[in-house]
């Protein structure tokens, strides 16, 4: 039997994105602990929570698959607003 594997990135590239640009549906805390980031940088399936080379953090709430891990993980002590975004944005799954 061959191996199945599976290239997420690819099927990520798949899915569909309206951003409102208007209103951020995720929003960080003032000032995150550093400690509670470095969480959202290994759990966050989309990547969206990054630390460059100089140590800045940035966050890009845009490609967010909506999945909630960001909430599960810091709870409140990071993230100061998590909902849904407004209908007909978000995220929109495509299985090739």
């Amino acid at each position: 039997m061959k191996p199945i594997t599976v290239n997420v990135d690819e099927y990520l590239a798949l899915n569909r994105y309206q951003v409102d640009e208007q209103n951020a549906h995720i929003e960080l805390a003032a000032d995150p602990s550093p400690t509670e980031f470095a969480k959202l940088i290994r759990v966050c399936p989309a990547g969206l929570y990054r630390l460059d080379s100089a140590g800045q953090r940035s966050f890009d709430y845009a490609g967010c698959l909506e999945c909630g891990t960001c909430r599960v993980a810091c709870g409140s002590t990071i993230i100061a607003k998590w909902t849904n975004p407004a209908p007909s944005m978000g995220v929109e799954y495509r299985y090739g």
